[in-house]
């Protein structure tokens, strides 16, 4: 069963976009992370994903020194899903000033 998992104690996830261009419902907890995993099998479509996620909001809630404005503010993870019946982890690494994400296992 196809699944994208949530990543723990990461920046908030402010917005999801699925490949017919709507934005997708979600619940966070206190760790930022999903209640569920964002999309079920019967959710999955092939196409073009974005989930957007506000790391200035983040640094300053852990009293991180940033200027204003923030060097990276929102972050765009732009991906696609070939195989529907793959698991998609999506890891982002994030610092005040870079970030990296890969497709995990």
């Amino acid at each position: 069963m196809p699944t994208i998992s949530p990543i723990k104690r990461r920046p908030p996830l402010i917005d999801v976009t699925t490949p017919s261009g709507r934005s997708s419902s979600f619940n966070t907890g206190p760790c930022s992370c999903t209640a569920k995993p964002l999309f079920d099998a019967s959710e999955m479509a092939a196409g073009r994903y974005r989930l957007v996620f506000d790391v200035a909001a983040y640094f300053r809630d852990r009293s991180h020194p940033l200027p204003d404005p923030a060097f990276l503010d929102q972050v765009p993870l732009d991906f696609g899903i070939a195989d529907t019946d793959g698991h998609y982890h999506l890891p982002l690494l994030v610092s005040p000033w870079s970030y990296s994400t890969h497709r995990g296992s």
